[in-house]
């Protein structure tokens, strides 16, 4: 690679990592983003105001601090208008939530992370800090454990692997032999529970959706605070949850083993 290339992809590496991070973040200043990221400030804000020029981002002219702009939903738009399972699992999602009266999401597995691709928030003041777009960990959530509980072993274990078991909170599972343990009761039961293991007070119960061909497709899941979801509650969560999965399974026509002719 001559030299022009190192220093065409080292610009376009620092682009893609300041429009993640103010992705991730409710503002931030070109300093912020400059020690976050250990870019020179200069090259930090060269890059800030090309991407601020063409709407990926804009600044608030008060405080200084950068957001995401509306032109990144134009790029993000193309690639949800491709997602049938998107469309299909829309009603169905809404209908989880008014049964369960917790936000429901919709994950797909992607370079191995689960990102949302769809929520619905339940009603009321409580408001659960994830939104469509948002990048997360697979072993640490119901819906990622939903998403890899089901896959081939060989890929499970290149996942573990590869991207590692980070510590969220206290109660994440950071021992492989305990996720795997864990991902066997998944597929047993047919749901994953994330129980305070990415955010503290914050329960999830997920289920995996199939395509036709019996693949792991995608996950839904419902999730609220530990006093909106108590332990007690999680096996009628749980079958709310594994319905609203089959219903989307069965968009893509797919049937449980037990149900094939």
């Amino acid at each position: 690679m001559s030299i022009a290339e190192q220093g065409t992809s080292t610009a376009v590496e620092r682009t893609l990592a300041i429009l993640e991070v103010v992705a991730q973040r409710d503002g931030m200043t070109n300093s912020q983003i400059s020690r976050k990221l250990g870019i020179p400030k200069s090259s930090a804000s060269y890059i800030l105001r090309t991407l601020e020029r063409r709407g990926y981002v804009r600044r608030d002219r008060a405080s200084g601090e950068y957001r995401i702009g509306l032109h990144v939903l134009s790029l993000s738009r193309g690639v949800l208008r491709g997602l049938d399972l998107r469309e299909a699992a829309a009603p169905i999602l809404r209908k989880l939530v008014e049964r369960s009266h917790l936000t429901a999401h919709l994950a797909i597995l992607d370079q191995e992370e689960m990102v949302y691709i769809d929520k619905v928030e339940a009603p009321g003041f409580i408001k659960m800090d994830t939104w469509v777009g948002r990048r997360m960990q697979v072993h640490s959530t119901g819906v990622g454990k939903a998403l890899v509980a089901f896959a081939p072993e060989a890929e499970r274990d290149r996942l573990i692997k590869e991207h590692g078991l980070r510590k969220q909170t206290p109660k994440t599972l950071t021992v492989r032999s305990r996720l795997l343990h864990e991902l066997e009761k998944i597929r047993a039961q047919g749901y994953a529970v994330d129980d305070e293991e990415n955010s503290v007070g914050v329960r999830c119960v997920a289920a995996p959706i199939f395509d036709v061909q019996g693949k792991t497709q995608a996950s839904i899941g419902v999730t609220g605070t530990t006093q909106q979801v108590h332990k007690a509650d999680l096996p009628r969560i749980a079958e709310l949850v594994k319905e609203a999965a089959r219903k989307i399974s069965q968009q893509f026509d797919y049937r449980s083993p037990a149900r094939r002719d």
